[in-house]
C-alpha cells in the first residue's frame, strides 16, 4: 500500500473512516430522495419514463466512477480530481481541475440553503430565509469541525433518516398502486414505451437526471482519512453509485406508475403530490421536511468536507494561501478551510437569494468539465506513461465516460456556460498571477 511520505506529504489527518463509512458519506452526498426534486422536469422531458433516464444516467456515470477508483488506487491522497489531473496530466491540468470542481462545491451549499429555506417558507412563513441559512451554516460547520468521525455518526443518522422516509413512500405507494391507484400496477411503460419513446428524447431527459448522481466523486476527498487499504475508495465510489442508483430507479418506478392520470400544479411539486396520492397529506410533509434535512444538513455537510479538503490539498501543494492548509491539533479537520467554506457559503446565499435560478445554472458545471481531465488523466498515466497496455480499462472506459460528460455539458443552457466560461478565465488570471508574478514553485514530484 502507497504511503504518504512516498508522495512528500506526512500524516496531518485523521485515519478512522472504514470503508462502510464512506459507502454512506456517498449516498448522504448523492442523497437516495434526490429525484423527489427534478422529478417533474424529468417527467416532462422524458414523456413519462422517468426510471429509463435514471437508468441511462446511472451507466453513464459508472464509467466516471471507474476512473475514479483507477486514480484513488494510484494516488491515495486528499484533493479528489485536482490530485488526480495534477498527477495524472499535469501540474496546470492539476490546477484547473481543481478550480473547476471548487465552482461546484463551494456553490452547491449555497444553493442547498436557499432550496430549503424556499421549501420551508410554506410552514414557516414569518421566519426570514437568513436566519435559516444561518443555521444552517452555523450546524454544518459545527459538524464538520468536530472531527471525521463525529461528521460519520451524523451522516449514518441521517442516512438512516432518509431511507426511512423512502421506505415510507415505497410501501405506501406500492399499496396504493395495487388497490388501483394510477395504472393499477408496475408496468414496463416507464421503462419502454413504445409510444413516444426516441433516443433524442430519452438523452435529454438523462441530461437532467444525471445531474443527481453527482456527488459520489467527494468520496475521494477523504482519501486520507480511510483506514480500509489503498481499493476502499474505490470500492465506496461504485458501491455507493450502484445503490443510490437502484434506489433512483426504484422509487420513480413506483412515482410514475402511480402518476398516471394525474395532472401536477407545476414540475417542482411533482412528486410531493404523488405522496400525497400514495399517503395523503402526512407523507407529503413528511417527505417535504425529509428533503429539507436531506439537503440542507446531510448533503450541505457532505459538500462542506469534500470542498474543505481540496482546499486544504491545493493550500498543501501551494495553489491557494498557505492557512487554508492548517490542521486543528486536537480534531484533525481542515478547520480554516471549513470556516472559510462557510463564510463564502453565507455570502453566495445573501447575494443570490433573489436569483436561485442564476446559481442553479452554474453548480455542475465546474464538475462536469473537471470530469472530462479526470477520464484524461487516467488515459495519460496510465496507457501512456505506465503503458499498461489495457485498451479497455485505461482507454475505452475514460473515453466513454467523457463522451457522456461531454454530451451532458453539451446540454447545458448558454447561460450555464457563459457564467462557466467566466470562471475559468478568473483562474487563468489567478493562476498567470501564482507562477508568473509570484514565482510559486508549482511542479510535484511523480
Amino acid at each position: 500500500m502507497s504511503t504518504l511520505e512516498e508522495f512528500g506529504y506526512t500524516e496531518q489527518l485523521s485515519r478512522a473512516l472504514t470503508t462502510r463509512d464512506l459507502v454512506v458519506y456517498g449516498m448522504i452526498f448523492m442523497v437516495p430522495i434526490a429525484p423527489y426534486s427534478p422529478f417533474g422536469f424529468v417527467w416532462n422531458e422524458a414523456k413519462g419514463m422517468v426510471p429509463l433516464a435514471y437508468l441511462i444516467g446511472l451507466i453513464g456515470m459508472l464509467f466516471t466512477a471507474m476512473s475514479y477508483a483507477q486514480m484513488s488506487r494510484a494516488f491515495p491522497l486528499a484533493g479528489s480530481v485536482y490530485t488526480y489531473a495534477h498527477r495524472g496530466l499535469h501540474e496546470m491540468a492539476g490546477f484547473f481541475s481543481g478550480w473547476l470542481i471548487l465552482l461546484d462545491y463551494i456553490l452547491v451549499p449555497a444553493l442547498l440553503y436557499l432550496f430549503s429555506a424556499v421549501a420551508l417558507r410554506p410552514i414557516f412563513p414569518r421566519m426570514p430565509e437568513w436566519i435559516w441559512l444561518v443555521a444552517f451554516i452555523g450546524f454544518n460547520a459545527c459538524v464538520n469541525l468536530l472531527g471525521i468521525q463525529f461528521t460519520a455518526k451524523v451522516n449514518r443518522c441521517m442516512l438512516l433518516m432518509e431511507l426511512a422516509v423512502l421506505a415510507l413512500f415505497i410501501i405506501l405507494g406500492l399499496a396504493t398502486l395495487y388497490h388501483g391507484a394510477g395504472a393499477g400496477g408496475l408496468t414496463l411503460r416507464p421503462i419502454y414505451n413504445p409510444n413516444v419513446f426516441s433516443p433524442s428524447l430519452v438523452v435529454g431527459a438523462t441530461s437532467i437526471a444525471v445531474l443527481s448522481f453527482l456527488g459520489f466523486d467527494g468520496i475521494s476527498t477523504l482519501a486520507e482519512e480511510s483506514r480500509g487499504g489503498e481499493n476502499s475508495v474505490g470500492r465506496a465510489v461504485m458501491l455507493s453509485l450502484v445503490l443510490v442508483g437502484a434506489l433512483f430507479m426504484l422509487q420513480t418506478w413506483i412515482a410514475t406508475d402511480l402518476a398516471q392520470g394525474m395532472q401536477f400544479s407545476s414540475p417542482e411539486t411533482a412528486f410531493y403530490e404523488i405522496t400525497e396520492r400514495a399517503g395523503g397529506a402526512w407523507l407529503r410533509l413528511i417527505s417535504v421536511v425529509a428533503v429539507v434535512i436531506a439537503s440542507a444538513i446531510a448533503n450541505a455537510i457532505a459538500a462542506q468536507a469534500a470542498v474543505s479538503r481540496i482546499l486544504f490539498a491545493m493550500a498543501r501543494d501551494g495553489k491557494l494561501p498557505a492557512v487554508l492548509a492548517k490542521i486543528h491539533p486536537r480534531y484533525k479537520t481542515p478547520y480554516v478551510s471549513t470556516l472559510a467554506v462557510a463564510f463564502v457559503s453565507l455570502l453566495v446565499g445573501l447575494f443570490f437569494s433573489a436569483r436561485m435560478d442564476d446559481l442553479t445554472r452554474i453548480v455542475n458545471f465546474g464538475a462536469l468539465t473537471s470530469f472530462l481531465l479526470l477520464h484524461l488523466a487516467v488515459i495519460n498515466h496510465f496507457f501512456i506513461r505506465r503503458r499498461s497496455g489495457n485498451w479497455l480499462q485505461h482507454v475505452v472506459f475514460p473515453l466513454v465516460g467523457a463522451s457522456v460528460i461531454g454530451f451532458v455539458l453539451y446540454e447545458m443552457d448558454r447561460p450555464a456556460k457563459i457564467m462557466g466560461a467566466c470562471w475559468i478565465a478568473i483562474g487563468i488570471v489567478y493562476y498567470f498571477i501564482l507562477t508568473a508574478v509570484l514565482k510559486k514553485p508549482v511542479e510535484l514530484e511523480i
